[in-house]
Formats: C-alpha cells, structure tokens, sequence
C-alpha cells in the first residue's frame, strides 16, 4: 500500500509541475471590491496599497493580464493629457499608474484604469523593470 500513496504522490506532483512553472515572479492582484492592489512577489505579499478603479458608468477590465508596455512619464492622450507617471499599460489604453487625485483613492474614481498614490506607483514600475514585464501578471477580480 505505501507504494501506490508514493507513486500517487509523485505521479500528482509532476502533473502540477507545469502550472509552478507558469507563476509570475511579480503579480499586482488588483481587488476590486476592496479597492486595494496587494503586490506578490515570488509568492509572498509584500505591498498593499489603496487604488482607486472605474467610477459608475466606468469600466475597469477583470482578468489576468500581463504588461505591454511601460511609460515612466506617460499623458493622458484620451483625458487632456491627464498625468499618468508610472504607467504599466497591460490592456489597451488600461494602466495601473500613479494619480496626483491621491484624496480619492480607496474609492472607485477613475475611467477605468487602476490609480495608484505616485511613490507606490514608482515602487511597483521599479519591481516590474527589475524582472521585465513579461514577469508581471496584472490579476483584476472583484
């Protein structure tokens, strides 16, 4: 009998080896309900920050995203070229990025990207260079 429980054991744990290998080093999980984004890096939450998301009639995106680009001084091409530093753009025009509206966060207040307050917009956008973007998965649920 331990012999089928040890080849059972090892049997279930390469099947799950795939799916370790497919853990972001770096994942910005963004709680919609809370208003907040937890940062996990290798498996261990290190930050949690108040963000605000999109405001009635707004949308922000749900999913697991991985980042496109990054734009360290971006603008607001949509929002009359509203400041967005430290933007990690991971769907489209969404971002998570940094807000000079740093009274309103903990509350939905944004077209749909994730606001974050500036230092801990650098801080993430500093974490997401040091392990390149393709290393960060952008997680967004309610």
């Amino acid at each position: 009998m331990p012999r089928v429980v040890s080849a059972a054991i090892c049997a279930l744990a390469l099947s799950l080896m795939p799916m370790m290998g497919l853990a972001a080093p770096l994942i910005a999980k963004v709680d919609i309900s809370s208003q907040t984004l937890t940062v996990i890096q290798d498996g261990v939450a290190t930050h949690t920050w108040p963000v605000s998301t999109a405001r009635s009639g707004k949308w922000t995106p749900r999913g697991s995203f991985t980042a496109q680009w990054l734009s360290r001084y971006h603008k607001s091409s949509l929002y009359n070229n509203a400041p967005m530093p430290y933007a990690i753009f991971f769907r489209g025009n969404y971002a998570i990025h940094g807000t000079n509206q740093v009274s309103r966060l903990g509350r939905p207040a944004s077209a749909g990207c994730v606001r974050l307050h500036p230092e801990n917009a650098a801080v993430l956008f500093k974490l997401t260079q040091a392990v390149g973007k393709e290393n960060l998965q952008v997680v967004i649920e309610n």
